[in-house]
């Protein structure tokens, strides 16, 4: 190697994080931007608001049942390949998408195509910053610039949506989209994988097809409240045994000395189960928040796309600024702390929005609760997946980074389906002031798990030096 080839490796760690992170932007601004569109979308397509809904939750399923899948295959192939592989995907389905003559194209290319691109490639943005950035404070510092971007993009979704389809058109927007994973196929040409791919490992297919039904099965029941209670009961029940018997699958499969989908000895960790909890009411209170509010304020206030867009910036500002502090406040204050900060502060957006909005009829009533909530999530996001992928040590990132992201994209799906149910049954004041309440009890359920985080587990920001093997961050044995 020569001396000036020995120079280069340094830029090779920005440059990496940028494409990780601006891979986590776009698939969070996917799950929200097409909020803003829903009038625009529904009469192009000559279809209705609730096919619109479907639409976007589909997105977010396929991509909570297949995330377990996704990050299990990167052991397989490699991280490098899967990301690359999840991209080129993902820009298939986006273009679909803008080329859509119908809903059922759009729910091929939007909700299909990229939700399968996005299981792909988002595992492998988490299992590589956590590789690349050994100790703690590295990692919640690339954790933090990530999970910034990736709530911005949720945040930013609708005013940039709104922006690009007020201009120019909705279908401009997937457009976008494929020019931004065009700029990260680009920078991720330099992307190293520092663990090589294992083609020797099994891949569990019937346990990936149970836990992606089982999934899928749960979203569609909570879908299907607005039509018939029995419906939804008998798709919530059945879902359920499915995802019963999953984790009867695996540990049979495990016991018996194969390699099973997804390894229970990951819920033994109780720090872990805690985070993932708060991880999956974090993206669920988000999704919920921005579905119904942009639902709202284009069906009952009659707001078009730009103004529904500029009303949330007060949610990405609030992310962004919390975000921006994140190393900051992990020196000052434990993620414990940090993510029962977070969920109060939520809390108190979602009160606001629902007092305020019920008060007065401009749109400057939303901007104090939309902040606030913004705020509490740019708080405690990081702390929340930083907490949960530091529990394991590098041979379990695979595994655990798509149990991550699937219990996080679950949460973005149960939050559209839930909150959005409850809000087009109505599509009333009442039906708006339901919902938020809904999302504000979602927000307590989270204090209450954060609470339980013992506080000796508490991740800071002291750097650690790499654990011995077959040990995680914190010595214990895996």
């Amino acid at each position: 190697m020569t001396e000036q080839a020995a120079r280069r490796p340094p830029a090779g760690p920005r440059q990496a994080l940028a494409a990780l992170a601006l891979a986590q932007f776009i698939c969070s601004f996917a799950g929200s931007n097409m909020n803003v569109m829903i009038n625009d979308i529904s009469e192009d397509l000559d279809t209705t608001v609730q096919g619109v809904q479907v639409a976007i939750t589909v997105f977010l399923v396929v991509m909570a049942a297949l995330m377990i899948p996704g990050g299990k295959l990167t052991d397989r192939y490699g991280r490098k390949r899967c990301f690359l592989t999840g991209l080129a995907v993902y820009a298939t389905g986006a273009l679909l998408s803008a080329a859509a003559p119908n809903l059922g194209v759009l729910i091929l290319g939007n909700s299909i195509l990229e939700g399968i691109g996005t299981a792909l490639l988002i595992p492998p943005v988490y299992i590589l910053t956590t590789l690349l950035n050994p100790d703690r404070t590295s990692r919640a510092r690339a954790f933090g610039v990530i999970m910034a971007l990736g709530g911005i993009g949720a945040a930013a979704g609708p005013l940039i949506g709104g922006l690009i389809t007020t201009g120019i058109s909705w279908r401009a927007a997937f457009v976008f989209q494929a020019l931004v994973i065009a700029l990260i196929i680009l920078l991720s040409r330099r992307l190293d994988d520092p663990l090589p791919p294992d083609p020797t490992r099994s891949f569990d297919v019937f346990g990936a097809v149970l836990s992606a039904v089982g999934l899928v099965l749960v979203v569609m029941g909570i879908l299907a409240a607005d039509n018939t209670i029995w419906l939804t009961v008998a798709l919530l029940l059945l879902g359920a045994a499915v995802l019963a018997y999953f984790l009867h699958w695996v540990r049979a499969r495990e016991a018996s000395g194969g390699e099973p989908l997804l390894s229970v000895s990951l819920f033994r960790d109780r720090v872990s189960n805690l985070g993932l909890i708060t991880q999956n009411l974090q993206w669920l209170i988000l999704m919920g928040t921005s579905f119904t509010a942009a639902a709202y304020l284009q069906t009952v206030r009659h707001y078009d796309a730009i103004r529904t867009g500029v009303v949330f910036t007060a949610a990405t500002l609030g992310l962004l600024t919390a975000s921006l502090a994140a190393e900051r406040l992990a020196v000052r204050r434990s993620q414990r702390t940090l993510i029962m900060t977070g969920f109060i502060v939520c809390d108190a957006g979602v009160a606001a929005l629902v007092a305020l909005v019920a008060t007065f009829s401009t749109a400057w009533a939303f901007v104090p609760g939309l902040l606030l909530i913004g705020l509490g999530l740019g708080v405690m996001l990081t702390p929340s997946v930083n907490l949960v992928q530091s529990q394991f040590p590098e041979k379990r990132q695979g595994e655990i980074s798509g149990l991550s992201r699937s219990v996080s994209n679950l949460g973005s799906s149960f939050g559209t389906a839930i909150a959005g149910t409850i809000l087009v049954s109505g599509l009333t004041t009442g039906a708006y002031a339901a919902a938020m309440i809904t999302l504000a009890v979602v927000g307590l359920g989270g204090l209450a798990a954060a609470m339980r985080l013992p506080r000796g587990s508490e991740a800071g920001p002291v750097p650690a030096p790499p654990a011995p093997r077959g040990t995680d961050v914190y010595g214990n044995k895996d």
